[in-house]
């Protein structure tokens, strides 16, 4: 195994999304059904890496410190750019989401123990390939392991890295085409391509209705900003990346165990209503905006240049068998729950396409999922709003009480 330093996992990362986004302009199919460009470039990469390691036994372990930042500060952006006005907008579409979501959650994991079961597994290996690894993602599959070892399942730490990577790529494989199906059937054409450029052309400084709900939706719109309004929003994400980190302290210590990146959104959310009420800064949202997408991309080529497909491949076929039966429940439930209870709208598809996203990957995948679908279709406010919120703030803790309640039943 070959370790990839910092410098050129970024570089790396980089040359993946020119290649996504090389690809989804020149192939059709990637268009026609959303697919995300760095999930796009990213396969293509983890392919190769997979045929090398197959062919000479080598394999390519890049640095996690730098994906885990960019992570957290593309939570640290939803968090700066969310003002309490935008939260009390969620309403109850946002919480009928989050009950849909947190419904899914019981779904998957009575799905995942049921079929373990049947096939003569330790029931707990279901919860591994459920709502811990779909749902979690692999934070939560590596915080669940020692638990689950300690209760009969020996290969708990494998068997959840493969899993959650496996979740990862299904949940930015099918969210595209689960909308893409949805919007045909209501007949809503793409945008044309002038239309198109024109939004990417426009400058925010130049359009009268830009507002913070867009920073997500129209990521490759042109935005201006200044050396100084980037250097003091620098500041503002340190300031957020450093009370993560010693809330994540105190938190494993003291509190719930929650993952760190939900500490960064949260300290985003303060400081940013804090400055603009008690102290009436001018928040630079152009530039929290840029910062934010751009992480975005680089976390998720880096989540796919260090997924090791060889991982899937000792995957016993029974457990397979259950991530597959997963991301068809997943499916299934995204068109005729997620889309209907949600109001059978476009806002409802591009939900659809989040939800799989963060149902079977990571939230950071639910985002580009959805703009893959906006880029193409138009705005949704209501899903730019609802989705980052329930998939930082409350799939996680509604996870950890339901899986809670399954290992206390099970063990």
């Amino acid at each position: 195994m070959i370790e990839v330093n910092s410098y050129y996992t970024l570089i790396a990362a980089t040359m993946v999304l020119l290649l996504g986004k090389l690809m989804v302009s020149k192939i059709k199919f990637l268009r026609d059904f959303n697919i995300p460009e760095p999930v796009a470039g990213g396969l293509v990469a983890a392919i190769c890496l997979f045929s090398l390691h197959a062919a000479t036994g080598i394999g390519f372990q890049f640095q996690k410190p730098l994906q885990d930042a960019f992570m957290l500060i593309f939570f640290t952006s939803i968090g700066l750019s969310a003002d309490f006005s935008r939260l009390k907008a969620g309403g109850i579409p946002l919480v009928v989401f989050t009950a849909i979501v947190g419904a899914f959650i019981f779904v998957q994991n009575i799905i995942g123990v049921g079929l373990a079961s049947v096939f003569g597994l330790h029931p707990m290996t279901g919860l591994i390939t459920g709502s811990i690894t779909l749902t979690g993602g692999h934070g939560t599959a590596a915080g669940w392991a020692p638990d689950l070892i300690k209760y009969g399942v020996p290969a708990a730490a494998e068997l959840g890295m493969a899993s959650a990577t496996f979740g990862l790529v299904a949940g930015g494989i099918i969210g595209g085409p689960v909308a893409r199906r949805l919007i045909n059937k209501m007949g809503r054409k793409p945008l044309d391509s002038a239309t198109v450029e024109a939004d990417h052309l426009r400058s925010a400084d130049d359009d009268p209705d830009y507002s913070t709900d867009d920073m997500f939706e129209r990521a490759e719109q042109t935005r201006l900003i200044t050396a100084t309004s980037a250097i003091e929003t620098l500041a503002m994400f340190a300031a957020c990346l450093s009370f993560a980190e010693i809330m994540d302290g105190i938190d494993k210590q003291y509190l719930f165990d929650l993952p760190k990146f939900v500490w960064a959104l949260f300290g985003g959310v303060v400081l940013r209503n804090v400055l603009v009420s008690a102290f009436k800064f001018n928040m630079f949202d152009r530039a929290i905006d840029v910062f934010g997408n751009a992480s975005l991309s680089l976390f998720l080529a880096m989540a796919l240049l260090n997924l090791q497909l060889w991982q899937l491949t000792g995957l016993a076929g029974q457990v397979t068998i259950i991530l597959l039966v997963q991301t068809v429940v997943m499916i299934l439930y995204a068109t005729y729950v997620t889309y209907v209870f949600m109001g059978r709208d476009y806002d409802a598809t591009v939900l659809a396409a989040g939800h799989c996203g963060f149902g079977l990957g990571a939230t950071p995948t639910a985002v580009a999922n959805m703009q893959s679908i906006t880029e193409r279709f138009g705005p949704s406010h209501k899903a730019f709003l609802i989705v980052p919120l329930v998939g930082a703030f409350f799939v996680d803790i509604i996870n950890a009480l339901i899986l809670s309640g399954f290992v206390n039943f099970l063990k």
